[in-house]
């Protein structure tokens, strides 16, 4: 498994280093010091793990994750524990307190293993995102890492799109447009100007005004599906 070290501290990054040596399942093929640095190697090597500080001059851990379209497994690296806990949810994969312990890692990695066996069959094969691919979602201090399978709704509201998961319905700051490009069309359909919904979350439909269709989601949402797209939907709903 390739992996990225990002920290701001050289002594940190060497440490870790020194201590992945110890498992050849991970193959450590870059490092860098800030944000930015990370951005540029993340798309040029395409790391399948981070290993993440909170704490960095500029943009933070949280701010890097916020910016990319597809989230790599991460593992925090941090001296916070408190600030750690409060800023992500459980669905992270990990975290390691500095200084990091060997028998730690070690239990880290035993998790990741567990990880990919347990939630993903197969990498995806193309660059659009797929159920089984994992988003984070940053709004405030609040932080998940959200699995595209267990998100029902993405709602346009203004320059922010509405995501709906769980009981949650964080505000992200992206274009929906932007967003159905990048989504597999086979699992996540575009209802209306407002609203793309992911098919296997639809519960119920019932014909609407001016052709269109009401949709009902297993969350209890209800969606317009338009006139214009009402009949690609039945389509592929196979009404």
């Amino acid at each position: 498994m390739k992996a990225l070290i990002i920290d701001d501290e050289r002594l940190a990054r060497k440490e870790l280093m020194s201590l992945l040596a110890e498992h050849s399942e991970i193959e450590v093929i870059g490092e860098a010091a800030n944000a930015d640095e990370a951005i540029e190697l993340i798309d040029q090597l395409k790391p399948d793990l981070l290993f993440l500080d909170i704490q960095m001059p500029g943009k933070t851990g949280f701010d890097l994750l916020e910016l990319l379209d597809n989230a790599p497994r991460v593992i925090f690296t941090t001296a916070y524990d408190e600030y750690a806990l409060k800023a992500f949810e459980v669905n992270a994969l990990d975290y390691l307190l500095k200084p990091i312990q060997p028998e730690r890692l070690q239990e880290s990695l035993s998790k990741l293993e567990n990880f990919i066996k347990e939630s993903e069959p197969e990498l995806p094969t193309q660059k659009q995102l797929t159920l089984n691919d994992q988003v984070f979602v940053k709004d405030g201090d609040r932080c998940w890492f959200v699995k595209l399978e267990n998100i029902r709704l993405f709602e346009s509201d203004g320059n922010y799109i509405k995501v709906y998961f769980d009981n949650n319905k964080p505000m992200i700051h992206k274009s929906l447009n932007a967003l159905d490009d990048k989504l597999d069309d086979r699992h996540f359909f575009r209802a209306s100007r407002k609203h793309i919904i992911n098919l296997s979350w639809v519960e119920a439909i019932e014909p609407w005004f001016n052709g269109g269709l009401m949709v009902r989601l297993k969350g209890g949402e209800k969606v317009e599906v338009s006139r214009r797209q009402a009949a690609k939907f039945k389509d592929m709903m196979s009404l």
